[in-house]
């Protein structure tokens, strides 16, 4: 159901690439509260998503960018800004990529070079999209600023690796870059640690089914969905969070707060 809680507003979203994405679910929800915004994806991942299918499906006009490049991120928000008529209320980071996982490189066997674009794509490029939009001055008072976390920052999911990192590097510019564009413009900066979610990049991790169930039955309320995620994220664009800030706001069924549940018990005494 639609309350017209973006109305008026304009953002730009990282990330999507295809239906199961989260940031695909944002999108979709951020056009239904009467939002307006830009898609933005890197080349590659463009090439294998179906990005054009959802810029059609919103009305969305679409601008390659590499979020690990100032360069390109300052083209991205000088033509979001005259595509949209102004200047942003919102933005989306929805970006993570580790090679190591990808290669099947355990924690021990780490490639250093990979482990540094690890931390590039999936935590500094946060940092280098609000330092664009500073520098810019492309953020509207009272905007919002939001990346997509997991709980592997604080906790060792041994198959996590170097993204538990890259978390934990995400987490702490949100804090640090919320301090100062709280103090400049009134915007604010949180990252929501979601539940583990069957994306694309999601099950790509070495056992993510097993974790995926674990996280499931450890939840009183289950593990959240990439729609419900979709929906928080659009309550803190919202003008009613206005005073939530540098928070890592944990989107987890209440998996964050549990020891043990009855069915892990039950499962383990099987």
């Amino acid at each position: 159901m639609a309350n017209n809680l973006l109305k008026g507003k304009k953002g730009i979203i990282f990330g999507a690439l295809d239906e199961k994405s989260i940031a695909w679910k944002v999108a979709v929800r951020a056009k239904e509260e009467g939002a307006e915004f830009v898609l933005t994806n890197a080349p590659i991942a463009m090439r294998m998503g179906e990005i054009n299918k959802l810029a059609e499906q919103c009305n969305a006009q679409i601008i390659p960018a590499d979020a690990t490049s100032v360069e390109d991120l300052e083209n991205l928000f000088t033509k979001a800004q005259e595509i949209l008529g102004g200047k942003i209320d919102f933005i989306l980071h929805s970006i993570g990529s580790s090679p190591n996982i990808r290669k099947g490189k355990s924690y021990g066997d780490l490639n250093y070079e990979w482990f540094q674009k690890t931390l590039d794509i999936s935590g500094l490029s946060f940092h280098k999209i609000m330092h664009v939009a500073e520098k810019q001055d492309a953020l509207n008072e009272w905007g919002s600023v939001v990346a997509l976390s997991y709980i592997a920052a604080q906790r060792v999911f041994p198959d996590y690796t170097d993204m538990s990192h890259a978390k934990a590097l995400l987490e702490s510019i949100a804090r640090n870059y919320g301090y100062r564009l709280g103090r400049m413009k009134n915007v604010r900066v949180n990252t929501i640690s979601q539940s583990p979610t069957k994306t694309t990049a999601g099950t790509g991790v070495g056992g993510f089914d097993a974790f995926y169930d674990y996280a499931d039955k450890m939840s009183p309320l289950g593990n959240a969905s990439a729609e419900d995620c979709a929906n928080y994220t659009i309550s803190l664009f919202s003008d009613l969070t206005r005073m939530v800030t540098m928070q890592n706001l944990m989107h987890d069924g209440g998996f964050s707060s549990m020891g043990i549940s009855e069915d892990i018990v039950d499962m383990i005494s099987k």
